[in-house]
């Protein structure tokens, strides 16, 4: 298994890369790490932010250095990260796909020679990792989506992505916390609220939890409150 490498970002934070690819095994260790740094508790770290295959750690040169981060991290990947057992989340997000709330539905179908239920179906069957939030507060990047209804993004971004759209975007799928410009392939859309400033926490998704998106109709919806 590949060694982390070691960078400075600035003179007040570290990079702790890993394979620079997509895998559920690479995120695993990126999370591992994390919330085994955090279990440490060290004097003058920040805030972490967990990526796809990389770590970013913020820290206090005035409570500590560089190279010390960089030895305790060493340290912990000589003790292959702990086994940190963290409870993870299983949330269910009920989505309207299609129609006027999945414009994209129709070509992810013609895309992959499938019909729209067939899409429908492969999409919602699978249960999805968050492997992390980024792009916009809130944003939970998923993977990964079966080959069978991967798609590429839209040439041209739309200027305006209403907030609760989910969207697929190669192998990855994900849902917008808010209106915003966006490429991803629209093919549904949930009621549920992304992420809400008020709430504690704020994101409904964190990095790790599983998701499983559950097809729902418009009449539902009548049914369901924004959370």
């Amino acid at each position: 298994m590949p060694i982390p490498r070691y960078q400075p970002v600035g003179d007040r934070a570290l990079l702790v890369e890993f394979e620079k690819k997509i895998s559920q095994e690479v995120n695993a260790r990126v999370h591992s790490l994390n919330e085994t740094l955090l279990q440490e508790k060290l004097d003058g770290v920040e805030e972490t932010v967990p990526t796809y295959c990389s770590l970013l750690i913020y820290f206090d040169p005035l409570k500590t250095s560089y190279e010390y981060l960089v030895y305790i991290l060493q340290d912990l990947q000589a003790e292959n990260f702990r086994n940190v057992r963290t409870q993870r989340r299983t949330v269910t997000i009920p989505v309207v796909y299609g129609g006027s709330y999945g414009p994209d539905l129709d070509y992810i179908a013609k895309h992959n020679n499938l019909t729209e239920k067939e899409v429908i179906y492969i999409h919602s069957k699978k249960t999805y990792t968050v492997y992390m939030i980024g792009f916009l507060a809130g944003f939970p990047y998923l993977g990964e989506v079966p080959e069978e209804i991967a798609t590429p993004r839209l040439k041209t971004p739309r200027l305006k992505v209403s907030a609760g759209s989910v969207g697929i975007a190669d192998r990855q799928t994900g849902l917008y916390p808010c209106d915003s410009p966006g490429g991803w392939r629209i093919l549904g859309w949930t009621p549920l609220t992304i992420f809400k400033p008020s709430r504690n926490p704020p994101a409904l998704l964190n990095p790790g939890d599983q998701v499983h998106f559950k097809p729902i109709t418009q009449g539902d919806l009548e049914t369901l409150h924004r959370k």
